[in-house]
């Protein structure tokens, strides 16, 4: 079957992915972007910045992260058998630290003695917060005042590593308020500060730095797969969706093989508001959404007739945003990457299944891709499905069992 995209044509010359991408800046901020784009494209193949990052993946990380077989799963919904690269076995319990320990390692390179970053579910944040001590930097962490609330143990653990947390309170205290804060703070200390952004989003090149830091993903489990099944590919690949750093990283392992299809789990947040339109209980991004520029670059988003972006909303923290990453919705429009939506109910419904059947507590991230998986596995039986548990859920249980408490006993 002919290949329809080749990962390594992308980002061109400019940073776009197709229409999608780019860098729109204010000329001092412009240059700083360049200057780092300048920079990673020399040291992105030096072999002494990939040693690095090998021994530091191997030897604080903890990488290469298993592929677990969900054996009682696959029987609880039939069909396609699904199995799950556990990313949540990660030190800090995400994929998140697969950017951050390569953030901190160029940003060392590069000079500088401080990050300054936001994060929603607060994943980003403690990969961060850990990446800086190991690298001996500071750290200044922004998070939204409802995050930080919500996911109460992620800002502890963040203090704990020495990181300066910075609660956001201004506009909705919610993920953008925090990125809209960070970004004001960046650009204030453009010395000494480096700004790591959490996902595929932003301008050039930091779509293409996050997807290449966490390439590892697709790479280990194209490998694990094909030893696990005796040769051969899964017939699909499950990630969610927020930004997109997850999804990349396993998607680009799979990406150039047309026989492999990706799928795409998008938070819809509260599916009966979603259903009303109703702005501050959904997120529908892919569903209402309009070509703009934001933060820096073209994406399509969820906005208002000013073009602002409007409340969103999801179950799950690190999804509370209103657009995703320029390849992500390149590759959804020409059709190599398939959305589909996932409620909160589901989500839920997910956390629990697969905390019972299997004994793994994802993230409420993460129980979106399971969700997806769960949904279409009765379809395509003597089928595999390879999922992306990109994180754990120790920092939703409090949360869950507050608000939707299902335990037996």
């Amino acid at each position: 079957m002919t290949v329809k995209y080749d990962i390594k044509n992308y980002p061109d010359e400019k940073g776009c992915f197709g229409q999608y991408g780019g860098c729109f800046l204010s000329s001092k901020m412009e240059r700083e972007f360049k200057k780092l784009d300048d920079f990673y494209q020399r040291i992105r193949n030096d072999a002494e910045f990939i040693n690095d990052l090998k021994y530091t993946r191997k030897h604080y990380q903890g990488r290469p992260t298993p592929i677990t077989f969900a054996r009682n799963l696959t029987k609880k919904c039939g069909g396609a058998s699904i199995y799950l690269k556990r990313e949540d076995l990660n030190h800090t319990g995400a994929h998140k630290l697969n950017h951050c320990v390569a953030y901190a390692l160029v940003a060392k390179k590069i000079g500088k003695n401080k990050i300054i970053a936001d994060t929603g579910a607060g994943q980003h944040g403690v990969a961060m917060a850990a990446a800086a001590a190991y690298f001996n930097m500071k750290c200044e962490i922004h998070m939204g005042e409802v995050d930080a609330k919500k996911e109460a143990p992620n800002v502890d653990r963040m203090r704990l590593m020495g990181t300066k947390v910075i609660i956001v309170k201004s506009g909705g205290g919610r993920f953008i308020d925090a990125t809209n804060s960070s970004f004001a703070a960046y650009e204030k200390d453009l010395e000494n500060s480096f700004y790591p952004i959490g996902s595929t989003i932003g301008p050039r090149p930091i779509p293409q730095m996050v997807r290449d830091f966490q390439s590892i993903i697709g790479q280990e489990a194209l490998e694990q797969f094909l030893e696990i099944t005796g040769g051969k590919t899964p017939n699909k690949v499950v990630a969610v969706v927020g930004g997109g750093s997850n999804a990349m990283g396993l998607f680009s392992g799979f990406v150039n093989n047309d026989d492999v299809e990706l799928y795409a789990a998008k938070a819809q947040g509260c599916l009966e508001s979603a259903k009303k339109n109703v702005e501050n209980k959904h997120k529908k991004t892919v569903a209402f959404n309009k070509k703009v520029v934001m933060s820096e670059f073209t994406n399509v988003a969820l906005v208002d007739e000013n073009e602002d972006p409007t409340p969103v909303y999801s179950v799950a923290s690190g999804l509370d945003y209103p657009y995703i990453g320029p390849e992500q919705v390149f590759l959804n429009e020409m059709g190599r990457v398939q959305f589909k939506g996932v409620s909160d109910e589901e989500a839920i419904s997910a956390f629990y299944e697969l905390s019972e059947l299997e004994g793994i507590i994802p993230a409420l991230e993460s129980a979106h891709a399971v969700a997806l998986a769960m949904k279409i596995a009765p379809n395509y039986p003597s089928q595999t499905i390879l999922v992306n548990l990109s994180g754990r859920g120790d920092k939703d249980m409090d949360y869950v069992l507050s608000n939707f408490n299902r335990l037996k006993n």
